[in-house]
C-alpha cells in the first residue's frame, strides 16, 4: 500500500515538472514567435519591354519593398566592362538587398548619399510612405510625381530601415543575360526567389529602343562593344543578344532541371497583360504569394484602360495599353521589321510571336500575332526551338 502511494507521489511530481518545463516557461526566457522569411520577387526582363509598369503591379502593393533597376548603379561605376563582366557585381548587389542590406551601395555611390540618390527612387511607394517618408499612407496608390516632389528630402538609411518592415522584396532588373549566373542566388538558403520572366515582341521593343536610342547608349554599348553599335546594324546587334538572352533564360526556366527552380519560374508576356490585365496581375500575384486586393485591382483596370499613348519614355501612367503594344505595327517600316525578326526568329518562336511575311500582314491588324499559349501550333514552334537552338 505504502509502495502504490509512494509511485502514485512519483507520477505526479513528473507530470508537474513537465508542465513546468514545457507551458510554463519563465517570461524573460519565452521563446519568440518566429517572423515568417520574406518572399524575394525577381522580375526579370530587358529595357522597353513594359518592365516598368510590371514593376508598379508589385510596387503599389502594401506588403512589397521594390526597387527599380538598382544594378543601374553598377553599370554607371563600371561602364568600362562587358554585361558578362559585370553579371557576378550586379547579383552580389541584387543578393544585399533582397537581405536588406543596403551598405553595398557604399561600393557605387558618394559617402554623402541620400535617399534621393538612388536610381528611380520615387517608383518605389515603399520608399515613400514611413517609415521612408511621413507623408503618405502605406496603402495609398502613390504616384512617382507626388512622391519626387514630398518624399526627397529623407536620409539613406531609412531605405535598409523600411526594407525590413515588409513581407516581400520585389526588384526589377534589366541586366541579367543568363538564368545560370543566379543558380547562387536561388540555392542560398537564406533567400526566397521567384523568378518573373517578362519578355515582350521584338519588333515592339526595337520601335521602343529607337525612340529612346540617346538614354541606352550607355547600356547597348556594355551590352554588345561600343564598336558594334556603330552603323545601321548597330541596333540589330543589339537586339540579337538581347533576344538570343531570353531564349537561354527560357530554356534555363521551363526545362527546370535543377531541382531548385521548380515553381520558382513564370514566364509572362507583356502582350497578355496589356489583354488581360486584371486576370495576369492575379497570376502573379498569386506566384509571389500576394493577395489581390480590390484597391490594386481598381489601379490596374485604370492604368491600363486610359487614353494616353504612352508619349512619355519611362513615365507610368494611365494609358491605353493594348493599343501601345501594337503601334510599332503602324510606324515601324517593314524593311525594319524584316531584319528585327531575322535576327530574333529563334527567341519569336519560343516565346509565341508570329511572324509578318509582308507590309500587308504588318498593317492588317485583325491579323492575331501572338500565338495562344496552349495552341497546337506555338507548341511546335516551342518544342523544335527547345531542341535545336544552341546553347551561347
Amino acid at each position: 500500500m505504502v509502495k502504490s502511494k509512494r509511485v502514485h507521489v512519483l507520477l505526479i511530481l513528473v507530470v508537474l515538472s513537465f508542465l513546468l518545463i514545457h507551458f510554463l516557461p519563465c517570461s524573460n526566457n519565452a521563446p519568440m514567435e518566429e517572423k515568417p522569411s520574406p518572399v524575394h520577387i525577381l522580375i526579370l526582363s530587358t529595357w522597353r519591354s513594359g518592365s516598368s509598369f510590371t514593376g508598379q503591379i508589385f510596387s503599389q502593393h502594401p506588403s512589397v519593398f521594390y526597387l527599380m533597376e538598382p544594378a543601374w548603379h553598377v553599370w554607371v561605376k563600371m561602364s568600362q566592362n562587358s554585361a558578362k563582366v559585370l553579371h557576378m557585381a550586379v547579383r552580389d548587389l541584387v543578393r544585399s538587398v533582397f537581405l536588406c542590406d543596403m551598405s553595398v551601395f557604399d561600393a557605387y555611390m558618394s559617402s554623402q548619399k541620400k535617399k534621393s540618390d538612388l536610381f528611380q527612387w520615387e517608383t518605389s511607394r515603399a520608399l515613400c510612405s514611413p517609415p521612408a517618408c511621413d507623408l503618405f499612407s502605406r496603402t495609398d496608390i502613390i504616384t512617382a510625381g507626388n512622391c519626387k516632389r514630398i518624399c526627397s528630402k529623407y536620409p539613406f538609411s531609412k531605405v535598409e530601415e523600411a526594407c525590413k518592415t515588409y513581407s516581400h522584396v520585389a526588384i526589377k532588373e534589366v541586366r541579367f543575360f543568363d538564368l545560370k549566373v543566379l543558380y547562387p542566388l536561388l540555392t542560398d538558403p537564406s533567400l526566397n526567389i521567384k523568378i518573373i520572366h517578362l519578355v515582350r515582341d521584338p519588333r515592339a521593343v526595337f520601335r521602343s529602343r529607337e525612340k529612346t536610342a540617346a538614354d541606352l547608349k550607355r547600356d547597348s554599348n556594355i551590352i554588345v562593344g561600343s564598336q558594334r553599335t556603330k552603323g545601321e546594324m548597330g541596333p540589330y546587334n543589339t537586339m540579337q543578344v538581347i533576344c538570343r538572352s531570353h531564349v537561354e533564360i527560357y530554356k534555363a526556366g521551363i526545362q527546370a532541371t535543377p531541382s531548385f527552380l521548380k515553381d520558382r519560374y513564370l514566364l509572362v508576356r507583356y502582350e497578355d497583360i496589356v489583354r488581360d490585365p486584371l486576370a495576369r496581375a492575379a497570376q502573379m500575384y498569386r506566384f509571389a504569394e500576394l493577395h489581390f486586393t480590390p484597391e490594386l485591382q481598381k489601379w490596374v483596370h485604370n492604368i491600363t484602360h486610359g487614353k494616353g499613348l504612352g508619349a512619355q519614355a519611362f513615365v507610368i501612367g494611365s494609358r491605353d495599353a493594348q493599343r501601345v503594344s501594337q503601334a510599332w505595327r503602324e510606324t515601324l517600316p517593314f524593311q525594319k521589321i524584316e531584319k528585327v525578326q531575322k535576327v530574333c526568329k529563334d527567341a519569336m518562336d519560343l516565346l509565341g510571336y508570329r511572324l509578318v511575311q509582308s507590309e500587308e500582314e504588318q498593317k492588317n491588324m485583325s491579323l492575331d500575332l501572338l500565338f495562344a499559349q496552349n495552341s497546337s501550333e506555338y507548341q511546335t514552334l516551342k518544342a523544335e526551338q527547345l531542341v535545336s537552338v544552341p546553347t551561347l
